[in-house]
């Protein structure tokens, strides 16, 4: 009989956000986000770890090459957030709002045409180490 098996990578980056609703104001602001919402951002070192389910290759049995999946996240993912304001410095980010739950969902989306479409994908990302968000796609 054959098993699902799920690989999984981890990967770091860095990036700096500000949680803010453009329609509400100061006060509400504050008070619905806090210190996430300061006007100068504030940064956190994002650990995210790809999870991808599968039926291993008879020939090679991968689920999926390591190597690849990481190459693929470096190229998706880290190379567009790391060390970047998420806010500014990101189109994914101009108009939704850079939460730990929308980051989740945009990574999802950057890697799901890079992973083969017989694999499901489930992202979890830490924003610090007690928080931290998963989105099974």
């Amino acid at each position: 009989m054959i098993h699902p098996v799920t690989v999984c990578r981890t990967e770091h980056f860095n990036a700096a956000h500000r949680l803010h609703n453009p329609d509400w104001d100061d006060a509400m602001n504050s008070q619905v986000f806090g210190k996430c919402n300061l006007p100068h951002y504030h940064g956190h070192n994002y650990e995210l770890t790809v999870k991808v389910t599968g039926i291993p290759d008879p020939g090679t049995g991968y689920v999926m090459d390591m190597k690849v999946l990481s190459d693929i996240i470096r190229e998706e993912v880290i190379d567009r957030l790391d060390h970047r304001n998420l806010n500014l410095d990101t189109e994914l980010f101009r108009q939704l709002n850079p939460t730990a739950e929308n980051i989740a969902v945009v990574i999802h989306d950057l890697l799901r045409p890079r992973i083969p479409a017989d694999k499901s994908i489930k992202i979890v990302l830490y924003e610090t180490p007690r928080n931290f968000v998963e989105y099974p796609g």
